[in-house]
This record gives C-alpha cells, sequence and structure tokens, in this order.
C-alpha cells in the first residue's frame, strides 16, 4: 500500500494517461485518489500549470488546492511579490468558464468586463420582459420563466430553437420571453449562472481556433463528481481533452442526484463508449459506515438496472444492524425520534453534532423542530437565509457591480434611489424611455444634457449625485485600493445612515452594518489572495461562490447540535448517528417520481435514499408512520418501496439476469 493508498487508489494515482475513470463509492477515499494524482503527475515530469482539475464547489476545488499544496510542500506558503509558482488551475465548472469568457466574450458580443447575474437580478429582468409581453399575471411567472429557461440552457437550447421543443402552453409563452431575455442580458453586458456554461459552448463551437486555444493550455484534465454534469460540462469537458485524450473522471454513478438541475447519469454510464481505449478502476473499499449498513445500502442500490456493477466493501467491523421504525402518525414519528436522540445525548453522552434527522422535503422538519424545541436539544436547520441575500449586502453588491459596468441596468435601478437622492419614480421612467427608443442603456442617457436639463431640480442633482460617486470609487480603486473604493462607497453614500433610519432596534442596526462590514472583509481577503485583484475579479468571485460564502454548512459543523437536512444537502456530509425519516410512498419516493410511472426517476430516488444511508457511520435509523395529515386530516400511507428492497422482501428483477448472464460465460 503506496501512500497508505489501498491497491484500487494506488492504480487511480499510478495512471498517468490516456482516459481513465475512476468509480469511487461512498467514502472510498475520493478525494485523496485525486489530490495523490495530481501530485503524482507532477511528480512524473508534468508541469504543473499543465493540469486542470473541476469541480462543483468552491469547497470542493478549496480542499482539492489545499491538499495538493500539502503533497508538494508549498501548503501555506503565500507567493512572494513578483514570484511566479507554477501551480494546477483547480476550479468549479463555472469559475473555468468565466476565465475563459473574460478572454473571450468578446467574440460573441458581450464585454469582457461582464456582469454576472443572480437570481435576484434575473427576476428583475424577468418581470420586465413579462410586462412587455403583456402577460396576464397567472400566465407566467418570473421564476417559471427562469425555471423554464434554465432547462432549456441546461439542454443546450438556444432561443432560436426553445419555440420547436416547447411542448406546454408555459413552455411557449416562454419560448417568447426567452429571445427577450437573452437580448435583455447582452444589452446590459450581463449573462447569468447557466450562460457561463452555455455561452462557453458556443464560443467553442463557433470559434474553433478559440477552442484549440484554450484547449491546447493543458496536457491533462480531471473532472470530479463526473456523475453530476450536464449536456454543457460533458461537451466543454470532451472539447479540452480532446486532442491529448488524458482525461481522468471520478465519480459514482450510484449517488447521482441531481437530474432536477440537468445532471445527466448516462455520461458516466457511458464513458467506455465515449472513450474505448478508457481504463475503468473501481473504489469499492469504504471507509465511513460500518458492514451491516453497508450491506443495506448495496442490497438497495442494486434494484436499479443502469448502474456500473460495484459493491462496498467495509473496512470497519459489521456494527449495529439499521432500524426501520413504525409510528402511529408523524407526530408520533417526530417525538419517537427526538426522544431517542434526548437519550443519546444525556445517557449515552453522544455529541448533538454527531446526530442527522433527514428528510426528502422541505415541508418535514416542523415537528421536529417543535419536539426539539420542547425537549430543549439544540438543533441546526440547513436552509436558512444566504448571506448575499441579505438587503444591504445586495444593495452595496448592486452599486459595486454598477461601479464596475455602468451598464447594468437591474444594479443600477436598484441603486438609483438607495438611499434617497431626488429620484422620483417618474424621473426614472422618463429615463427608461428614453434608453428604450434609444437603444442604449440608461447610464448613457444620464450623460446627456439635453435630457437632463428636462427632469426636475432634484433629479438632476440625484444624477449629478450617483456620476460624483462613480467618479470618486473608481478612482480610489485604481490609485489606491479594492478595500478604500469601498470605504469610499460607503462613506459617499451615507449608507449607516440609512441603515439607521429603517431600522429601529440598535441590534438590528447592528447587525446590518456588520455585514457591510463582512463585505469589506470578503474585499480585503480576495486581494491579499490576488496579485492582480481588482473590482471585475472579485464580483465574479462572490458570483460563483456567493451560495457557498453564507453557506451554512461550515457554520453549522461549528456548533454543537443535531442537523436537520433534507437528502440532498446531505451529500458529502457524514454523520456516526442518522435518522431518516418519512420513509413512505410520496415521500420518498416523491409523489411526482411515482406518478411519472418512469424507471429512471424511481432510480434517481432510490440512488437518493442510498446518499441517506450512506451518510450513517455506525447507527441509522429508518422511520416511517402508519398515518400522515393531508388537509388537516389522517390519511393511511403505504412504506415505501425502499423499505422492502433495503430488508430483502422484494424480488430483485435484476439479479436472475444477471446470473442468467454469469451462467452464460
Amino acid at each position: 500500500m503506496a501512500h497508505g493508498l489501498n491497491p484500487a487508489q494506488s492504480d487511480a494515482v499510478e495512471t498517468l494517461s490516456g482516459p481513465l475513470l475512476v468509480l469511487a463509492g461512498a467514502g472510498t477515499g475520493k478525494t485523496r485518489v485525486v489530490t495523490f494524482r495530481i501530485a503524482n503527475l507532477i511528480r512524473h515530469g508534468t508541469a504543473p500549470d499543465r493540469i486542470l482539475a473541476v469541480t462543483f464547489t468552491n469547497k470542493a476545488a478549496g480542499e482539492m488546492k489545499e491538499r495538493v499544496g500539502e503533497l508538494l510542500g508549498y501548503a501555506g506558503k503565500r507567493k512572494k511579490k513578483g514570484e511566479k509558482r507554477s501551480e494546477p488551475t483547480i476550479s468549479t465548472f463555472h469559475a473555468h468558464c468565466v476565465r475563459v469568457l473574460r478572454r473571450h466574450a468578446t467574440a460573441l458580443g458581450y464585454p469582457a468586463k461582464f456582469s454576472i447575474y443572480d437570481r435576484s437580478d434575473q427576476e428583475s429582468l424577468a418581470r420586465e420582459i413579462l410586462r412587455q409581453l403583456r402577460l396576464p399575471g397567472t400566465a407566467l411567472k418570473p421564476g417559471d420563466l427562469l425555471g423554464i429557461i434554465s432547462n432549456w440552457k441546461n439542454d443546450s437550447v438556444h432561443p432560436d430553437k426553445a419555440p420547436l421543443v416547447a411542448s406546454t402552453d408555459k413552455e411557449h409563452l416562454a419560448a417568447a420571453g426567452y429571445r427577450r431575455y437573452q437580448e435583455g442580458l447582452k444589452t446590459r453586458g450581463a449573462m447569468d449562472f447557466d450562460d457561463l456554461l452555455l455561452q462557453t459552448e458556443v464560443l467553442f463551437d463557433e470559434h474553433p481556433e478559440i477552442r484549440d486555444a484554450e484547449a491546447s493550455k493543458f496536457d491533462h484534465v480531471l473532472v470530479d463528481e463526473y456523475q453530476d454534469t450536464n449536456g454543457s460540462q460533458y461537451r466543454i469537458t470532451k472539447h479540452l481533452a480532446g486532442k491529448h485524450r488524458n482525461l481522468c473522471v471520478v465519480g459514482d454513478d450510484d449517488q447521482s442526484i441531481y437530474a432536477w438541475r440537468g445532471a445527466d447519469v448516462t455520461h458516466i454510464l457511458n464513458f467506455k463508449k465515449d472513450w474505448p481505449d478508457a481504463k475503468i478502476v473501481c473504489l469499492e473499499a469504504n471507509y465511513r459506515s460500518c458492514g451491516a449498513i453497508l450491506e443495506m445500502a448495496n442490497r438497495l442500490i442494486k434494484f436499479n438496472a443502469e448502474r456500473h456493477d460495484k459493491v462496498l466493501r467495509p473496512s470497519r467491523p459489521d456494527g449495529m444492524r439499521p432500524r426501520i421504525a413504525q409510528h402511529k402518525d408523524e407526530t408520533k414519528e417526530s417525538q419517537s425520534v427526538v426522544g431517542e436522540i434526548k437519550h443519546l445525548i444525556e445517557n449515552q453522552h453522544v455529541q448533538p453534532r454527531d446526530i442527522a434527522i433527514l428528510f426528502r422535503t422541505n415541508e418535514q422538519p416542523r415537528l421536529f423542530e417543535t419536539e426539539l424545541r420542547k425537549a430543549d436539544v439544540p438543533y441546526v436547520m440547513l436552509g436558512s437565509q444566504s448571506f448575499f441575500d441579505r438587503r444591504e449586502v445586495r444593495d452595496m453588491v448592486a452599486y459595486l457591480k454598477w461601479i464596475d459596468q455602468p451598464d447594468d441596468e437591474v444594479s443600477l435601478l436598484r441603486i438609483i434611489n438607495t438611499p434617497s437622492r431626488g429620484m422620483s419614480p417618474k424621473s426614472v421612467k422618463t429615463l427608461m424611455e428614453h434608453a428604450v427608443a434609444d437603444g442604449v442603456s440608461i447610464w448613457q442617457v444620464m450623460q446627456r444634457r439635453d435630457i437632463i436639463a428636462d427632469l426636475s431640480p432634484a433629479a438632476q442633482r440625484g444624477i449629478a449625485d450617483l456620476q460624483s460617486v462613480y467618479a470618486d470609487v473608481t478612482a480610489r480603486a485604481k490609485s489606491e485600493s479594492l478595500t478604500a473604493a469601498m470605504d469610499t462607497l460607503l462613506t459617499r453614500t451615507a449608507y449607516a445612515d440609512e441603515i439607521n433610519r429603517l431600522y429601529d432596534e440598535p441590534e438590528d442596526r447592528q447587525n446590518r452594518m456588520a455585514s457591510l462590514g463582512e463585505v469589506a472583509n470578503a474585499i480585503g481577503a480576495f486581494e491579499d489572495s490576488r496579485e492582480d485583484a481588482d473590482l471585475t475579479g472579485f464580483l465574479a468571485d462572490i458570483a460563483l461562490s456567493g451560495r457557498e460564502m453564507g453557506n451554512e454548512k461550515d457554520k453549522l459543523a461549528m456548533q454543537n447540535a443535531v442537523w436537520l437536512l433534507t437528502l440532498h444537502a446531505a451529500k458529502g456530509l457524514e454523520f456516526p448517528v442518522v435518522y431518516m425519516v418519512g420513509m413512505e410512498e410520496g415521500l420518498l419516493p416523491h409523489s411526482r417520481s411515482v406518478k411519472s410511472g418512469r424507471e429512471e426517476d424511481i432510480a434517481e430516488e432510490r440512488r437518493l435514499c442510498y446518499v441517506g444511508i450512506t451518510r450513517a457511520q455506525e447507527q441509522l435509523t429508518l422511520s416511517m408512520a402508519l398515518t400522515r395529515r393531508k388537509w388537516g386530516k389522517p390519511r393511511p400511507t403505504i412504506p415505501s418501496q425502499f423499505l422492502y428492497e433495503v430488508t430483502g422482501q422484494a424480488t430483485n428483477p435484476h439479479q436472475f439476469r444477471k446470473q442468467r448472464k454469469m451462467a452464460g460465460r
């Protein structure tokens, strides 16, 4: 066993060329293999900056960078000013695409300093589009429009093709809005999150010379969590690795649970078809769960027909057998689970942070919260408001976006009168009408004296104030630093006075000012970490990591409290004690999948159940209620089909097919 790696892990690490598929089951040391392989490539002569590794979250990318740095001996050592240190490019898919687009966006008609719209920005634009289309309020909501457009973008469907693929009434309405939405983004010099992938794919398809130049930057490409790739990510990967063919993908088809956001499990299932000379290495030694839990997980997942044939093998003893608990109703279920948790904490000295309650839907935790509060058991729940969704933070980020890209109308309209500077709705409407009529941005209209002269004196002063803020902050950013520019912005806008005006409670004011302090801290940390730090880069950084920068997982892990979280949110985590609640048809598997009648939908729900089971290290309880209230009335439930499968009470139709195949060899 080299470097503490088992034989399968060593095989993956020591395979240094050609296509490689590493099937990494739950808890089998996937990240260790990826980082050791990167370090091994470098030790065997590959220049570090010729290696590209992509994953799906900034946290995963950060951990990968840190581990590679430790293996190569430069972890924690900051580069000296002017020092050139060759390092692998390790990032998320989206972050890498931003770098590509910054270099080449002008080839697609976008500015190099394009804005990246978040959900709130998108909704503002979507509302405007729906008003232009004069659709009734109930016909199509902004969220509906954005959801349909996002699905199309994940499938690489462009606006001109949308009417051809639309099937429902809402989709036909959305097809009309899609074209205007995309034109609106382009006019504002902006892309949304899905565009970062889609426009990179368009760039590579329409400009082969750019595609070849980007691909030629690397000799090796590694993709983590390959089972989660969507169509654009799959095709971008093929473009980048097509010539050198040194592509290593790591993932687990049994943990593909994100089809609802575009992930396509067939990419990992068909890897050998795409790359016929590919080597396949299976990591099956599980270092997380006891044997009895893995036995249940293996039995369940075998019911999926389309999967790579692999089995998780325990490196720990069998341990305590998982339990299945039935309760009279959902109230008794929550009372019983919380009662057991209180007993574990008080009598068996289990730490609250070592216990998780996993559920399928966001409606389920209400009763458990109530019981945990009654029992005085500390708990935390994933899914609270993101840091970047707070009003004061959104305002300040909108200011920064507008200063970086003045034609970004969504940002400008958010801050045009925040704090108040005399810009009445009538004045703003006049500016917008001129902008639409002339086909230019509102900011460009604001530079025209003939138009401004017709506005009220208050509006003229407001525009002069905005122009002055823009000039002062931009000058400070260029002459000093982003941190200094942020100080100027806070001073020039007198935003602290706005907080004092809006909020009466001292604690509320203090918390909101602290939020602005965190924005300033984020800017300072960004400047410290980058030699080439600029406002465009900072805004891209928070657009890509904003959902994680306020993300609760790290904060929650610091608290000694029971975790309440969905099965989707639990992926990547592990706990000594796990309760999977609501194991009923309609909850898990979800009613949508049951009603669809499609085997692939049930297969995804089964994978979700498998992910839940494999979060448990030592103790696992699957619980259900025999009745559950719907619209106030108790109704009998049906036990989840997965309960029969995990206990061996259901016949596995694939088992006999496999036996016949083995007999025919």
